[in-house]
């Protein structure tokens, strides 16, 4: 059941605080803001964003003039080939190669070349002669270069880009009304978190903040294994074996280091106690997996104690991310309301369906897949992809489309399951995958902890470490007149050195492997999230100093002539788009390539275009809503990939 909440925030005395203190009282993790008079100024929290640092704010429609300025280049383009009677399927329009002056440009003279019996460079000199651009708000002059018509803007364009992204929540779509549940992370809840897995709640946290900011209403669900094997031993290891019995200390002092030693006690024994000893155990954990197919209620109690333990010191790790889910989506759900059973019924009766080898199974060499699915056991009891069928129909039942992040090792059972659940009748176009390669560390640059392997906790501590060593030796260098104490320090440090390891990973496409190199994550001068994060913090101090509020009626793009700011703008006005896309496809690493761009982009403009000591009181402030403009599209991509957006660094 959903429950809608609504709060008056017609008056100020409805503070942003008040309503995340509420939001905790009463578990409620996200709101929908309507309307309030703090919707548009400079916190995060009054700019429309929830105590995840996810934007709330989606009533009114975006501007995105890079998106309005292409359909009036496709709109002007379709006519012109229409007058030349020419046909209007592949407009070839394009972001244009750097060495091309221009916003967009088209190679349709290419497509057209064969059919007028002319080459490219004449095809494109008789195509721009035809389009007229006076009907247009941004669409200018529009040019020939060799083969490509070349579109440039407006001074127009220019001006409401600027004017736009004045507000604090730039870049957020307006809602489309479709429902999407993320599912990622999933981990076991056998122990801490591997560094291996930080790829996936680093990926999938970024991908439901892009399908969020693309205006989709989002839930994030962790799918958690209790009913499993490995949950059954772990359940009988713990009830079997006292603290005194374990060989070693926690590796931290958090529940999930605590108890994953019962569970290394229980393989241990499995694996090395005698034969009879070992009948006995494996009896017990059977009698366990026999208790939850029948639904006793016992039996949950039992594996509970365990993995709800375990998920909650999981829980505080993936918490330092941050990654935050709506949901904790138990498998025992779909035995205990019978649609598993109800499932295997169903697929008993398809014709797909095989008893062999003592296991009902599914043949699916119809959609490729040579091995079969096994859904039954011979004793009756299901398996983890029976159950997680019975979580997917549930999820199309609830939701509009559903995206499941997983590991590249689980690219075979994720195809057999969109077969299956399309042989059961569901339409698996509303699934899709986000497929991920694992993340290595380099040789011999972290120690690991007892023999227990790298976990995620390690590489934030190191990555945080490093982070703080690298403020600290910048402290001198620093022209910013804001003494920074240690807890500044230490804050910075834990923003810089988070947003490192979530940058370096999420700016990668998902299906390349990645080797985590620290002078690379953590470089303040190249291509990573602490160069980005300081073009923020750079922003931050110029709007500081300048001590004055700025006005709207003030912003004159005519003042802004250079090409360091026409390029700055130009890469501003893309944001909506960029974010339109990633969410569509999925690929926030879109997001981290334009976060790069822009930043690049703003670097140049700073080194040419002198902002506070600007040669007249127009430029100077037109120039200050260009930097407040880079600030909030700097700071609203970062959002989407999870890094936080410093105000000092």
């Amino acid at each position: 059941m959903r429950l809608k909440i609504v709060i008056d925030l017609s008056s100020r005395i409805v503070s942003p605080k008040k309503i995340v203190c509420v939001m905790e009282l009463v578990s409620i993790r996200k709101i929908t803001l309507v309307s309030g008079p703090w919707v548009s100024a400079g916190t995060k929290q009054q700019a429309g964003w929830d105590r995840f640092g996810r934007s709330f704010s989606r009533g009114r429609k975006a501007r995105s003039m890079f998106r309005e300025f292409r359909t009036e280049v496709e709109t002007a383009l379709t006519a012109g080939l229409e007058s030349l009677d020419l046909p209007t399927g592949d407009l070839g329009i394009e972001e244009p190669p750097e060495d091309l002056a221009a916003t967009l440009a088209s190679s349709v003279s290419f497509r057209l070349a064969g059919e007028l019996g002319e080459a490219p460079p004449q095809v494109a000199e008789t195509l721009a002669e035809t389009i007229e651009t006076e009907p247009y708000d941004y669409l200018g002059a529009v040019e020939t270069q060799g083969p490509y018509i070349n579109f440039q803007t407006t001074e127009q364009y220019l001006q409401d880009t600027v004017e736009a992204a004045q507000s604090a929540d730039y870049g957020q779509l307006a809602s489309r009304g479709e429902s999407v549940v993320v599912e990622h992370t999933s981990a076991n809840p056998t122990g801490p978190v591997h560094v291996g897995r930080a790829r996936n709640p680093i990926l999938g946290d970024a991908v439901a903040n892009a399908l969020e900011m693309a205006g989709y209403d989002v839930e994030r669900h962790y799918y958690v294994n209790d009913a499993g094997r490995q949950m059954a031993v772990f359940t009988w290891a713990y009830e079997k074996f006292d603290a005194a019995d374990l060989d070693s200390e926690p590796a931290r002092e958090r529940i999930e280091y605590d108890l994953v030693r019962y569970y290394r006690k229980g393989n241990a024994y499995l694996e090395n106690a005698d034969e009879a000893a070992v009948e006995a155990a494996e009896a017990e954990i059977a009698d366990i997996l026999q208790g939850l197919e029948a639904g006793d209620e016992d039996t949950y109690e039992r594996v509970g104690v365990v993995v709800d333990q375990v998920l909650g010191g999981m829980k505080a790790c993936l918490a330092r991310l941050p990654a935050s889910f709506d949901e904790f989506v138990k498998e025992t759900r779909f035995m205990r309301d019978g649609s598993t059973t109800e499932l295997a019924d169903r697929l008993k009766e398809t014709d797909e369906a095989v008893y062999e080898d003592d296991a009902w199974q599914l043949e699916l060499d119809g959609y490729g897949f040579e091995k079969n699915l096994v859904f039954l056991r011979s004793d009756g009891t299901s398996l983890y992809t029976t159950r997680d069928l019975a979580h997917h129909e549930w999820k199309f039942a609830n939701f509009d489309r559903a995206v499941t992040v997983l590991g590249e090792d689980h690219k075979l059972q994720a195809g057999q399951l969109q077969a299956t659940l399309d042989i059961l009748g569901n339409d698996v176009s509303k699934l899709d995958d986000v497929i991920y390669s694992y993340v290595n560390l380099p040789e011999g640059k972290m120690s690991t902890r007892r023999g227990t392997g790298v976990m995620l906790d390690d590489l934030l501590d190191e990555s945080i470490a490093r982070a703080r060593e690298e403020v600290e030796t910048r402290l001198d260098d620093r022209i910013r007149d804001d003494d920074l104490g240690e807890d500044d320090i230490e804050r910075i440090a834990h923003q810089v050195g988070i947003g490192a390891v979530r940058y370096d990973i999420v700016s990668k496409q998902p299906t390349k492997g990645i080797t985590f190199k620290w002078d690379e994550a953590l470089n303040f001068e190249a291509q990573s999230a602490p160069y980005i994060q300081y073009v923020h913090a750079r922003c931050c101090g110029i709007l500081e100093e300048a001590d004055t509020s700025l006005d709207p009626s003030a912003i004159k793009a005519a003042s802004l002539s250079t090409a360091e700011e026409h390029e700055l703008i130009a890469v501003l006005a893309r944001l909506p788009a960029v974010i339109e896309q990633a969410g569509k496809d999925l690929e926030p690493h879109r997001v981290a390539t334009y976060t790069r761009e822009l930043a690049e982009a703003f670097n140049g403009f700073y080194r040419s275009c002198p902002v506070l000591t600007a040669d007249s009181t127009a430029t100077r402030q037109s120039r200050l809503a260009l930097v407040a403009a880079s600030k909030h599209a700097v700071a609203n991509s970062l959002a989407v990939l999870g890094v936080a957006a410093p105000d000092s660094m």
